[in-house]
This record gives C-alpha cells, sequence and structure tokens, in this order.
C-alpha cells in the first residue's frame, strides 16, 4: 500500500517523505485505514515492523483535522500521551515523533527517569501537544499538577506486554483511570504478543478496538539469518574475536546476561583492537544517549549490552547480533535478534553456547518453532587474545573491589533505612543481627531484690521463670532438670 492513497495530510505526507517511507509494511497496511476512520486498534506485531509510525501518522492526521481550543494555562495539557516502559523506547518513540511530525504545529516532548528533574518539569509546565513518558515520571509529574490528562484525545499504550513484565502495570492503571472516558479518546495498543493479560487491559481501557495480529506463526523476523555453535567457555573469547574478523559488519551488537560479563567483554575487546562500549543498567542516562547516538551514528562499531537494549531500540543497519550469552527467557532472545533485519533489511544472529546455558536452548527453539542451524568452528576461526598484563589485572581487581564496596555500602544504608531511625523504635533488623542488638544497653545499677514490688523485677522474675520452663538460662548455682 502507498501511503498516498491513504488521501493524508500535506504536513503528514512530507514527514513520511522526510523519513524515506514509500510504501507501507503489513502492519501500518492493517492498522491505518482503521485508525484514520476513529476506530480503536490492538495490534501485535514483530518487533522493528513499523507500529511507532502506524499510530503516529493516525494520531497526526487526527490532530490536524479536529483543531483544539487552547489550553488552559497553569499546567500541561497534551491531547496526545504515549506511554512506554522503558526510557530508550520514550526516546525513540520521541525522535521518530519530531521526524514524522517535523511540518506540523504540533510540539513533543518526552519525560523519563535519569536525567534533569526540574528542567523536564519546567518545559513540561510550559506545555505541550504530544507526550511521551514512562509511567514512573508521567505519575510523579500528574501527583504534582504539573500536566493534566483531561484534554487527551489519543492514547497509545506500546509494548504492553513489557509493562506487565517489568512491574508497570499498577503505575499503568492509575494513569489510564484519570483519563477522559474511553468512548471520548481513541485509544491503540502495541505489542509483540497480544496475552490474556494484555487483552484484558483493551476490554477495560479502549472501546471495542480492532485486532490486528501480523504473523502470528512467525516469531522471529523473516530476515535474520541465524545460527549457533557449541563452544566451550574457555574458547568462547577467541571464537568470538575470529567471527568479528571473518563477518565484518559496521554496527555488531553483542547481549550479555549479566552487567560484570558486559564490562568485561568491554575490556577485553577493547584490548584487542575492537572498539567498544558497554551499555547496562547502572550506566547513566547522559552517558547511556551518547553511547547509543555512536553506536547509531556508526562512530561506534561494537555494542556490548545486556537485556536493558534488547527491546524498543530502533537502530538502522544493525548487521549482527551476538548472543555471548544464550537468553534466560525465549522471548528475550527473540527480541535480542529483533534489533537486526528491521524494517525489511537482512541480518545475521550468531549464539555462542556453553556448558551453562545449554540447558536454555530447547525452551528457545520451542517457543520460535524452529531448530537454530549449528555451525562448527575450524581451528584458524579460533583467534589468540591479547592477555591482560600483570599490572591491568591488578587494576581491574581493585576496580571490581571498589563496585563490590559500593554495592555493600548501599545495602547496608538501605537496611538502615528500613530498620527506621530518628529516634523511634526499629522496625526490622539487618540479617544475622541479633533481635537485642538495637535495644538500649542495660543500665549499671543492680537488679532491685526479688521482693521489689515494682514493674520491671515482676517482668524480670516472669522471664527467669519462662527460661527455667524452656531450658534457658537459669539463676547461678540452680542444678540442671533431671538432678544431673
Amino acid at each position: 500500500m502507498d501511503f498516498a492513497s491513504l488521501d493524508l495530510p500535506e504536513p503528514v505526507m512530507q514527514g513520511i517523505r522526510e523519513a524515506g517511507f514509500v510504501t507501507a509494511t503489513p502492519i501500518q497496511e492493517a492498522a491505518l485505514p482503521l485508525a484514520l476512520r476513529g476506530k480503536d486498534v490492538a495490534g501485535q506485531s514483530q518487533t522493528g515492523t513499523g507500529k511507532t509510525a502506524a499510530f503516529l501518522i493516525a494520531a497526526f492526521t487526527k490532530l490536524l483535522r479536529n483543531p483544539a481550543p487552547p489550553a488552559p494555562p497553569g499546567a500541561g495539557a497534551p491531547r496526545m500521551l504515549v506511554i512506554a516502559p522503558t526510557r530508550e523506547l520514550v526516546v525513540q518513540i520521541e525522535s521518530d515523533a519530531r521526524l514524522l511530525g517535523r511540518f506540523t504545529p504540533f510540539r513533543t516532548l518526552a519525560v523519563y527517569g535519569g536525567i534533569d528533574y526540574n528542567k523536564q518539569r519546567e518545559l513540561l509546565a510550559a506545555g505541550c501537544d504530544l507526550l511521551v513518558g514512562t509511567p514512573g515520571r508521567l505519575i510523579d509529574y500528574l501527583k504534582q499538577h504539573v500536566w493534566t490528562p483531561r484534554r487527551v484525545e489519543i492514547l497509545v499504550i506500546d509494548e504492553a506486554d513489557r509493562m506487565f513484565d517489568m512491574g508497570f502495570i499498577a503505575d499503568l492503571r492509575f494513569i489510564l483511570r484519570r483519563l477522559p472516558p474511553h468512548e471520548k479518546r481513541q485509544s491503540y495498543l502495541f505489542s509483540a504478543t497480544l496475552s490474556f493479560r494484555v487483552l484484558e487491559l483493551t476490554w477495560e481501557f479502549m472501546n471495542n478496538p480492532a485486532q490486528i495480529t501480523i504473523m502470528p506463526q512467525q516469531k522471529t523476523a523473516e530476515r535474520v539469518e541465524q545460527s549457533l555453535y557449541h563452544v566451550g567457555r574457555e574458547e568462547k573469547f577467541p571464537l568470538l574475536l575470529g567471527l568479528l574478523r571473518r563477518e565484518g559488519g559496521d554496527r555488531i551488537l553483542i547481549f550479555s546476561n549479566t552487567r560484570e560479563e558486559a564490562r568485561r567483554l568491554e575490556d577485553r575487546l577493547t584490548r584487542n583492537g575492537w572498539e567498544t562500549r558497554a551499555l547496562t543498567g547502572d550506566v547513566d542516562q547522559k552517558r547511556r544517549l551518547k553511547i547509543l547516538n555512536d553506536f547509531k551514528e556508526g562512530r561506534l562499531p561494537i555494542l556490548v549490552a545486556t537485556d536493558v537494549a534488547s527491546r524498543g531500540l530502533h537502530i538502522e543497519a544493525v548487521s549482527h547480533v551476538v548472543n555471548w550469552d544464550l537468553a534466560q527467557d525465549a522471548e528475550d532472545y527473540v527480541h535480542r535478534i529483533g534489533r537486526t533485519a528491521r524494517a525489511g533489511a537482512g541480518g545475521k544472529a550468531i549464539s555462542l553456547v556453553d556448558e551453562s546455558s545449554a540447558l536454555a536452548l530447547e525452551a528457545i527453539e520451542k517457543f520460535i518453532r524452529q531448530k537454530i542451524p549449528v555451525e562448527w568452528a575450524d581451528d584458524d576461526l579460533f583467534l589468540q587474545e591479547i592477555k591482560p598484563t600483570a599490572e591491568e589485572r591488578r587494576r581491574y581487581a581493585e576496580e571490581r573491589r571498589a563496585r563490590l564496596a559500593a554495592r555493600d555500602r548501599f545495602g547496608d544504608r538501605d537496611r538502615g533505612r528500613r530498620g527506621g531511625g530518628g529516634g523511634g523504635r526499629p522496625h526490622g533488623r539487618g540479617q544475622g543481627e541479633s533481635p537485642h542488638a538495637a535495644r538500649p544497653p542495660a543500665p549499671s545499677a543492680p537488679p532491685p531484690a526479688s521482693g521489689d514490688g515494682g514493674a520491671g523485677g515482676g517482668q524480670r522474675r516472669r522471664r527467669r521463670r519462662r527460661g527455667r520452663r524452656g531450658g534457658g538460662p537459669r539463676p547461678e548455682g540452680t542444678p540442671p532438670p533431671g538432678g544431673g
């Protein structure tokens, strides 16, 4: 389907041409005619098939054809709200919205964690037409009355299944219950899977949506060439070096299951002549955006990432995805390899399966309903690794100890907050702590005589009696039970 056949406003068509779109993808071809008629849409499609462009084109068209009265002063009052689960996805949607809406008069704003809180707050208070955000940051500003949901005409819930996976469903419902009634707005929901719990959202918060499912039988992108190598843990890195040399590629995305392993891979690849950066959950937002921008622009050839990058990122021309660690969840495998072969392009997905991850292979192949072709590496494919010097090993060990120490300090501080403080009675104690550790020290004065009628003496006598019955501490000189 050609976009010209949809009779779209000229500013929207200019944005489509600017983005380089010529014909619609299957999800766009199915969703756009319904959305342009004002119908609610719940769509399921593979990652990277153009879902974002589908709802943006429909939304900009509606907003242009139905001008709204000026917004009330004092708070941001967006006409369109997009809720996404991750910062990376919010940034990507904002970028696409600015590209497709370049020739429209609408102002787009994204709010998410990790960057200047007050600056975002001021921009939001100044007003916008399209608001994109993560649930937590949206609720923060909503409770402060920085923005109001009362003027929202179009709602988009993107990656709805991921909302459940990340525990955002309560936050999502909090926002949705404050929007205008579903019959007074148009709603779109897009998800990689339309499970029962996702469909429950459509029944509760949407107006009889049309359900669209594109290629439900094929889990992975059609043009991804998959392969795997069975390899021992000690031989994985020499094999990775050989594969990088053989395959080439300007943008290679390598997935690891842990932060520590991702940082270790960054160090090892850099030492062996490959410019690499690691993208993990503990990287601050400013650095994260710089790393992603360098990777997108081709200045960074290799990106090592945890699953924080497996969803919501549209990066053009990723030639290879390498699973250094096989994904522990079958759906994560699909989303990882979906970073390549996007929008009809081709790509390769290579998995290195060692003894620790081989057990996950059966579940993945069952989920994608196909066997991943196995390849066997020749000896000349294994390259010699440049090992770290003694000084580098010492520095790495010190850095690791510093990270662990910082993590331990944070944990102790966190336990202290949960335990109370501020002069009050503690509510809890750390693991292994004595139940009496938080009590003030006993007074140095001797205990009162047994005949003392005070409350303290009575408590002590009862405590001693309980101790004798339960086999606990006995007064000095008292024989043990049984005359032993």
